[in-house]
């Protein structure tokens, strides 16, 4: 799993009781002592309280907006939505998680910050934002016939949750994110050589990936261009939103990407593209979207929202 950095923040609270010493053998002369002013007792101490204003999401082309953007209409949510990006929201969580404020963020797993702090998902009864979904790779129509190897190589790509978290915590501590890539692959070499089929040589042919900068694409689009640079491709990523990707390879304009999230998060582009492109396998399973919160806020459910709105 990722190791990044972790706030724990500990509070100690020492109470010390102050008791008569000794009483002396002789005393001569009485001693005053003042009476004590009367103090106040102290007031009662209520939990930290916080609100709720806005959701902070990602890039605007993103699946996960446009899903968060439905569940604020099922619900009736009394918030905006922020868009930003995925490094700009980890960053306003990890201030909020600072300061032990209330925050909401569109989340999804694999995803570093899940070993970074204690976040939960809010519950989705209306299950607006689906169940469980897989990573796939998708790749233009034609590329098994142009290369043949690679195409086989990407049906043979997949990966754990551990494997894909290795890299992630690794790219949030350096963010050269290629030299990252061929380090686990070294650390990996057992794995990968199950991947490599056999003739993947490159001599100098172009292949161009596509990606959107999402933490777990940044991981599995520099691994697999890793693999193939180190068989003698010349190897090109782009990162993009996520409409240009699905486009740009269904025309035929970029060669493939790892990091399209099915059924839910890219449906619309699926049911758009989805004859145009193929898919060529799954390469991760057990992923997830929703709305994360860290532990500490009181509310479990995207229903009790409204309830927290300032």
């Amino acid at each position: 799993m990722i190791v990044t950095l972790i706030l724990l923040t500990a509070f100690a609270l020492v109470f010390t009781g102050c008791g008569p010493a000794d009483e002396p053998a002789d005393v001569e002369e009485p001693v005053d002592v003042e009476e004590p002013a009367d103090v106040e007792e102290p007031a009662d101490v209520d939990e930290p309280e916080g609100s709720i204003s806005e959701i902070t999401g990602i890039d605007p082309g993103a699946g996960i907006m446009a899903a968060t953007e439905d569940a604020i209409e099922v619900y009736g949510l009394n918030v905006g939505l922020l868009e930003s990006s995925d490094a700009a929201m980890t960053a306003e969580l990890d201030t909020a998680i600072q300061n032990e404020e209330w925050i909401i963020v569109t989340g999804w797993s694999p995803h570093w910050k899940f070993a970074a702090y204690d976040l939960k998902y809010l519950e989705d009864p209306e299950e607006v934002f689906g169940g469980e979904e897989y990573i796939a790779t998708i790749a233009r129509t034609g590329l098994e016939e142009d290369h043949p190897a690679v195409f086989e190589l990407l049906e043979n790509f997949n990966w754990t949750d551990d494997e894909i978290g290795a890299v992630m915590d690794m790219n949030a501590q350096d963010s050269d994110f290629e030299a990252n890539a061929e380090q686990w692959i070294e650390e990996n070499r057992d794995l990968v050589d199950e991947w490599i089929p056999e003739g993947l040589e490159g001599n100098g042919e172009e292949i161009d990936i596509l990606l959107v900068e999402w933490d777990c694409a940044l991981a599995s689009t520099n691994v697999v261009a890793a693999i193939l640079r180190e068989a003698g491709f010349d190897v090109t990523m782009t990162p993009v939103d996520a409409g240009v990707m699905w486009s740009s390879i269904a025309e035929g304009d970029a060669d493939f990407m790892t990091t399209a999230w099915l059924p839910g998060t890219h449906a619309s582009y699926m049911e758009q593209f989805g004859d145009d492109v193929v898919e060529v396998r799954t390469n991760y399973e057990g992923a997830r979207i929703g709305l994360v919160v860290p532990t500490y806020v009181p509310f479990d459910s995207i229903a009790d929202i409204n309830d927290y709105v300032e």
